[in-house]
């Protein structure tokens, strides 16, 4: 298979570092999530310990069963202790192997969550319509906005 290039569902965009996520996804970056979750081989991923002989162990993620197995990583370990719990490789390698399934249903949280969100923000957006500025501060919160002080102008 060819190396993916840039902007392939492989690779993950430009400057895409682990941070503390503090503001939203965008629908964008969802979408980009999605696309690669949609093009890794599909699940389930299991993690295993795989026996190097004279290299040790490597924790290895695996799909399928029996002779129909395909291998998606590998994480030396350096040891020639099988599941040596003193290298984190095989937290690693769960992690992965579990992230085949978590993604698509965090995903699929993320989208239901945000239909909720949707209704409320309608709902409350109606109640507000009929009785004043009663809802107003919770339907700008589930907006995600400031809200406004108290016993401030419109």
């Amino acid at each position: 298979m060819p190396e993916p290039g840039a902007g392939d569902p492989r690779n993950p965009p430009e400057g895409h570092e682990m941070t503390d996520q503090t503001s939203p996804l965008t629908e964008q970056e969802l979408d980009e999530i999605a696309a690669r979750a949609t093009a890794a081989t599909p699940g389930p991923w299991r993690n295993h310990d795989t026996h190097l002989g004279q290299y040790g162990y490597a924790a290895t993620v695996l799909s399928g069963e029996g002779n129909d197995t395909d291998l998606h990583a590998w994480l030396p370990t350096m040891s020639q202790t099988p599941w040596d719990e003193t290298r984190n490789v095989w937290a690693d390698a769960a992690f992965v192997a579990a992230a085949r399934t978590d993604v698509p249903a965090l995903l699929a949280e993320v989208a239901r969550l945000k239909g909720q969100r949707k209704y409320l923000i309608g709902q409350l957006a109606k109640r507000d319509a009929e009785s004043g500025r009663a809802d107003e501060a919770v339907r700008q919160f589930l907006a995600g906005e400031q809200p406004a002080a108290e016993g401030a102008q419109r």
